[in-house]
């Protein structure tokens, strides 16, 4: 593994969300050229991520990538660091009383180890130098970890990380990839599993110097599963717990939702879904409950597509699906409707949904009124030889959003605009170790899903990143996969594109907003 050092953070956040953190200053009203008690749109000029902890295995193979967009109007400072979460263990009940009979030179030999270990978790793992370039590391093994960073002024705007492993063999092989994200205190995860060929786990990264707790709720097919050590988990400060979902319940069930709310505290979540016979891949948050989803970007050659949906409260709700194809809004033959129960987990196999045409789900509840999340496991690859992904509910780009770690071969950039017609910008950046930027523009036409062929940065060498801006109609969702063979498997792994929030729209009043964080 050759790439040069980086990884990781993603993401501007919304100023007013409740956790999560992004800082602007108060604007100069002829800088931003607006009038006095009007709104000035600027770049957030500090925000931070986190990635969970790629693997266990030791055959795994590591690429994180960092990057952040050229933005017009960002501060010409900053700085965009990753660091390694500290991987604590609990400590021995006797280590204090130990300690008190050591002799002074192995108190001293101990002090040492420890200062020792706290100085390289506090190393950078990966730092950015310039916007509009990607930046990686790799790191090989089960001893690559999870990472905590922040960016502020120039970097902050748009920074996105991603973090892409390829496991060789055992359960789980094949391609998995996330995108880095900011804490939060709620996450939903339809479309786990505490079946006994399934080992998924949920990975909690707490970022800050405190402990977060965390309560883990599972939902099966019948309800709310009987957690045994599912309330209070602590996440000790700055540091990262993967919790095994089947040590979580007696209970084996094929399809679970996952609902992590935080006690106290922030964190970031993501689900490690790995399978004895399939492969694995993580499963990203789903988009907020809503009686609208949209999951975009299911491969055109996919085998199975399997629903996963799940409506919070106790009423129940007929979801209406449809799809999203190159030519327009068609609705699956037997699947018209899809009945969920209020509060209890339900499966539907939609089969070789796309059937060779790009495509994106549609769910819509009557009227919106009960809020649901859903997320689709797809299979791709011949019986014996198949390989796993996950598509959750995704948000829409309504600025502009980046995709990371791609390649000339094995790309694939899927946009749809379910509501409406759209125009679309995409920029592929120079690459990590050389290129030239090129940009193309794309129209959607409304109710379809397109396969874009996105732009490749001139004299590409190493990975690029992909971001797409949108310059008109709406709203846009996409996500970009990536493919590759191994062994005559096919090595694929799905990540939406939610919108990076690297901007956001501040009152330019004579009040100080430049403490102003989220």
């Amino acid at each position: 593994m050759n790439r040069t050092t980086l990884s990781l953070i993603a993401g501007a956040t919304a100023l007013a969300a409740v956790t999560g953190f992004a800082a602007v200053s108060a604007p100069d009203p002829e800088a931003a050229g607006q009038r006095t008690g009007a709104a000035a749109t600027l770049p957030v000029e500090r925000t931070g991520l986190l990635c969970p902890r790629p693997s266990t295995s030791d055959l795994a193979e590591t690429t994180y990538t960092s990057f952040t967009p050229v933005t017009e109007g960002a501060d010409d400072k900053g700085t965009a660091v990753l660091r390694s979460a500290a991987q604590q263990s609990a400590p021995d009940e006797n280590e204090d009383a130990e300690g008190e009979d050591e002799k002074d030179g192995e108190t001293t030999e101990k002090g040492d180890k420890d200062a020792a270990e706290d100085d390289k978790a506090d190393r950078p793992v990966l730092q950015l130098k310039e916007p509009g370039k990607p930046v990686s590391a790799e790191a090989d093994g089960a001893d690559a970890p999870a990472l905590v960073g922040t960016a502020d002024g120039r970097f902050a705007s748009g920074w996105t990380a991603q973090q892409t492993t390829e496991v060789a063999a055992g359960t789980g092989r094949g391609l998995q990839g996330v995108a880095c994200s900011a804490a939060d205190t709620q996450f939903w995860f339809p479309g786990a599993s505490t079946d006994d060929s399934r080992t998924d786990y949920i990975h909690l990264t707490n970022p800050d110097d405190s402990a977060a707790v965390v309560d883990v709720e599972l939902y099966g097919e019948d309800g709310e599963l009987e957690t045994t050590v599912g309330e209070g988990i602590t996440v000790r400060p700055r540091s990262a717990e993967p919790v095994l979902l089947s040590t979580l319940t007696a209970e084996k069930q094929t399809d679970v939702t996952v609902h992590v709310v935080v006690r106290s505290g922030r964190v970031g979540a993501a689900v490690q879904a790995l399978d004895d016979e399939t492969g694995g891949d993580w499963l990203p948050a789903s988009a907020d409950p809503s009686g609208r989803l949209v999951l975009p970007g299911i491969p055109k050659d996919a085998k199975a597509v399997r629903l996963v949906a799940f409506t919070p409260g106790d009423a129940d709700v007929d979801l209406k699906v449809r799809l999203a194809a190159p030519s327009g809004l068609i609705t699956p033959a037997g699947n018209e409707t899809l009945h969920l129960k209020g509060g209890m987990t339900a499966a539907f196999d939609l089969g070789e949904l796309t059937r060779g045409e790009a495509g994106s789900l549609v769910l819509t509840a009557p009227d919106g009124s009960v809020p649901v999340v859903a997320a689709v496991r797809v299979l791709r690859g011949e019986e014996g030889k198949q390989e796993s992904a996950f598509i959750p509910a995704a948000r829409p780009i309504e600025t502009r959003a980046t995709a990371l770690d791609n390649t000339a071969k094995g790309t694939t950039l899927s946009v749809t605009a379910p509501e409406g017609g759209a125009e679309i910008k995409v920029t592929a950046s120079a690459g990590t170790e050389g290129g030239t930027p090129q940009t193309k523009t794309y129209s959607i036409k409304p109710g379809t899903t397109q396969d874009i062929e996105a732009p490749v940065p001139a004299g590409l060498k190493g990975g690029y990143a992909l971001t797409v801006e949108t310059r008109s109609g709406g709203p846009v969702y996409a996500s970009r996969t990536l493919a590759s063979t191994e062994g005559g498997v096919p090595y694929f792994t799905v990540q939406p594109l939610p919108d990076d929030r690297g901007m956001v729209a501040v009152p330019d009043a004579s009040e100080d907003l430049s403490v102003l964080q989220r």
